[in-house]
């Protein structure tokens, strides 16, 4: 059956950025960022909030706790659940059940994991991939029984509650990095030990993005030179899932943003800003695209894993998030000029290789970790596509 007559959908709005005083509320607004980083698929608070006021030039779009956001923009597929009231910007479309004695709000989320892939496919925009409303509207959802679509939803959200446990040891491996950074070098914002300041670009010979080849993502091939995206940059992280790969004739167009060992990757636009890890070897040769800038530290001046967490630490990313606000857009980014401009601390180099020396140890644990959330990765997906296969309950 299809979902608009099963459901009731509206999306969001933003309200000026002209009027600063709309966003000094107290009434929660979500962005698709809102969406990304919620840590379970709930959404318990938003970045930013707004005024009653705000709310009234958005045409009072409010939505109920337990409304399912679904992004439309960018990160088109990603859903959660709103645990409190709460409105939206224009990029999320929210979606309550009319027709509760048919469908359940859980086996609707969980539906939606499964045809992401489908909404990608369907996107347009190369810069920023959107679907429409009509899209979803049109899309039509299998339906059990009511008490079998609870069943799968509560046998997804037993697989569900066992990834998230593992994805916060690792959060915890992540905490105790930037524990350890902090404690060696400081706030980086405020500088309390007195560090050697410089400019990104007097540190690095090299600041750059690429561009996607011609044909968007039609023209990947299954195999050769890796085109690295902004999905695959974490923060400390590289996510091997969906990474791109060219040939050597469209590797030659990108010549000016080859991938070197070593290198520092940054996400510049969209949700996933400032995201930054170092390139690991086994993704070599590589090119980027628009979204990621290779940054190439002087090796003699500061170390490839210091400028990385030096870049993903707290106030940093925070201070970055406000360069690229975007004033309001759905797209946000960082231009080269910004880049160029951000000040590092520069401690000695002694210090640094002492400090990769100690998250090393720590690395190896998280390793550990992250083969298990890769275990349940598997178990999740594999119950996830046979519970809409028929094959989970009966």
């Amino acid at each position: 059956m299809a979902l608009k007559n099963l459901c009731f959908m509206k999306s969001g709005g933003t309200p000026s950025r002209k009027n600063p005083s709309f966003y000094e509320g107290e009434i929660p607004w979500a962005k698709i960022s809102d969406l990304e980083f919620s840590p379970d698929g709930y959404i318990y608070d938003t970045k930013e909030h707004i005024t009653q006021e705000a709310l009234a030039s958005i045409n009072n779009r409010f939505f109920d706790a337990g409304t399912l956001f679904l992004a439309m923009y960018g990160s088109v597929g990603k859903t959660g659940i709103s645990k409190i009231p709460m409105t939206t910007n224009q990029a999320i479309l929210g979606i309550n059940i009319k027709e509760k004695d048919l469908l359940d709000i859980n086996y609707l989320k969980y539906w939606f994991k499964t045809i992401k892939q489908s909404l990608l496919d369907r996107a347009v925009g190369a810069a920023l991939p959107n679907i429409s409303l009509t899209i979803v509207k049109d899309l039509k959802i299998p339906l059990p029984p009511l008490e079998q679509q609870k069943k799968i939803a509560a046998i997804l959200d037993a697989a569900d509650t066992y990834r998230q446990k593992t994805k916060a040891l690792i959060t915890k491996y992540d905490e105790l990095t930037q524990s350890l950074f902090l404690d060696m070098f400081g706030d980086p914002v405020r500088n309390p030990k007195g560090w050697e300041v410089n400019f990104l670009k007097q540190i690095t010979t090299k600041i750059g993005s690429g561009a996607t080849p011609r044909g968007g993502k039609q023209a990947y091939k299954k195999e050769g030179i890796s085109l690295i995206r902004s999905m695959n940059v974490y923060d400390n992280r590289f996510k091997y899932k969906n990474l791109a790969f060219i040939d050597e004739d469209q590797a030659a167009k990108l010549k000016n943003v080859i991938v070197e060992k070593g290198d520092v990757l940054f996400n510049i636009t969209g949700a996933s800003i400032c995201r930054s890890s170092v390139v690991p070897d086994d993704v070599l040769p590589a090119r980027v695209n628009q979204h990621v800038s290779i940054l190439r530290p002087i090796k003699s001046i500061i170390t490839s894993k210091f400028l990385s967490r030096f870049l993903i630490s707290e106030n940093v990313k925070t201070k970055l998030l406000g360069v690229g606000s975007g004033g309001g857009a759905v797209m946000e980014a960082i231009t080269k000029e910004q880049l160029q401009s951000i000040e590092v601390i520069k401690p000695p180099l002694e210090l640094q290789n002492e400090f990769s020396k100690r998250v090393q140890s720590i690395e190896v644990q998280k390793a550990q970790a992250q083969a298990s959330l890769a275990q349940a990765e598997d178990l999740f997906n594999s119950l996830l596509q046979r519970a809409f296969k028929g094959e989970l309950v009966s």
